[in-house]
C-alpha cells in the first residue's frame, strides 16, 4: 500500500518547509491577476493606474510582479482605491 495516497499536498509542503512561501506566492499571484484583470476592464495602462495611485510605475510593476511577495497593505489599498474597489482580508 502506498503511504502517500490520501495525503494532502499542503501536508507535503509543510513537511518540506515550503508551505509558507508557496502560500505567499499563491496569494500574490491571485492579487496581481485580479488587479491586471480590473485594469483591462477599465482599459487602464500601468502609467495611468500609477498616476491614479500617486506612485511610480516601478512601484506598480512590483505590485503586479507575481513573484515579489513584499506587498504592503498600504500599496494594495491604494491600488484598490484607484480602481474603485475595496480590499477584504480574512483569516480562516
Amino acid at each position: 500500500m502506498n503511504q502517500f495516497i490520501g495525503s494532502r499536498f499542503d501536508d507535503f509542503l509543510e513537511e518540506e518547509g515550503l508551505l509558507e512561501e508557496a502560500t505567499s506566492v499563491a496569494i500574490k499571484r491571485v492579487i496581481a491577476w485580479q488587479i491586471a484583470q480590473e485594469m483591462k476592464v477599465q482599459k487602464l495602462t500601468k502609467t495611468a493606474l500609477a498616476k491614479k495611485m500617486h506612485t511610480s510605475r516601478a512601484a506598480l510593476n512590483r505590485l503586479l510582479d507575481e513573484h515579489d511577495t513584499s506587498l504592503t497593505l498600504s500599496t494594495l489599498s491604494g491600488a484598490a482605491n484607484a480602481l474603485g474597489k475595496t480590499v477584504r482580508v480574512e483569516l480562516t
